[in-house]
């Protein structure tokens, strides 16, 4: 098959790139915005067609929460419009999408894991259009997979872990949230299950990815110091309303993920397990 993968300089994007010399018989095409616009229609219409594309995985967003809050008019285009450019112009060649999506789209009231099937409620810009990008691809490509995931972290880019690392070594002392409640991904143990849907074929439908266990920020931060021997830096808990950001965020937004793993027989990692692996690369590339 012939791949497009959007957004291949971000995390996921990077970690789905290096899983791809495993899958040789698939042609990769790799874009980040300077290869492809997936906010200009024509261009993206064009993309597809001359290089036959078979199949989409969307890793391409506007991801600044509280930035969002005042950009909405980028954010609705990245988010909402960009990838129903993208599903229309596959459905055309009678192909599939993947869409990235998020815990965001949920308000976070809930008290026991969100199930596909929950109805979504999004308090901020960044949910909004997030949801709102699911339902376009949902509605121009008929053979699509929504994954909704969850405080993503890798080896590469800006994210929590390696910014908490690197205040570990820089602070005395660091308060972290402990009233949100979650689970963190490894984008690479996202990238081996795109890459197990993509070649157990696409099943239609919303699925939930993130790794297995729950932890609020503070507990998160702290099993990230501990393994990365980080011994000088006192960390306590805040309560969000200690913390104020323009953006809401979820207060529990536990992903259900029994479906993902009954549909494709995927094995997820515990959350500890994967974020030493990550923390043993990072410090490889060190």
């Amino acid at each position: 098959m012939n791949i497009l993968i959007t957004g291949c300089n971000g995390q996921l994007g990077n970690e789905i790139q290096l899983l791809e010399k495993d899958y040789p018989q698939h042609v990769w095409y790799n874009t980040d915005v300077q290869e492809l616009d997936i906010s200009n229609q024509l261009a993206v219409e064009q993309f597809v067609a001359e290089n036959k594309i078979d199949g989409i995985v969307n890793c391409a967003a506007y991801t600044a929460v509280d930035k969002a809050e005042d950009n909405k008019e980028l954010c609705t285009t990245l988010n909402m419009v960009a990838p129903a450019y993208l599903a229309a112009a596959v459905e055309k060649r009678g192909g599939w999408m993947i869409q990235i999506s998020t815990d965001y789209v949920f308000d976070g009231t809930k008290h026991t894991p969100y199930i596909e099937t929950d109805t979504p409620s999004p308090n901020s810009v960044y949910g909004s259009t997030k949801l709102a990008g699911e339902l376009g691809v949902s509605k121009f490509c008929k053979k699509s997979v929504i994954i909704r995931t969850a405080w993503l972290y890798s080896t590469f880019g800006n994210n929590f872990v390696k910014t908490m690392i690197r205040l570990g070594k820089e602070k005395p002392e660091l308060g972290v949230i402990f009233d949100q409640i979650g689970t963190p991904t490894y984008a690479r143990d996202l990238a081996v299950a795109i890459m197990t849907i993509i070649n157990k074929g696409i099943v239609p439908g919303v699925y939930h990815f993130t790794n297995e266990g729950v932890i609020s920020w503070y507990d998160f931060t702290k099993a990230i110091h501990r393994i990365a021997g980080i011994t000088t830096c006192h960390v306590r808990p805040l309560h969000t309303a200690e913390y104020p950001t323009p953006a809401n965020r979820p207060h529990y937004s536990v992903l259900d993920k029994t479906k993902i793993k009954e549909t494709y027989g995927i094995e997820i990692p515990y959350w500890e397990e994967s974020l030493k692996d990550c923390l043993e690369k990072i410090e490889e590339l060190r």
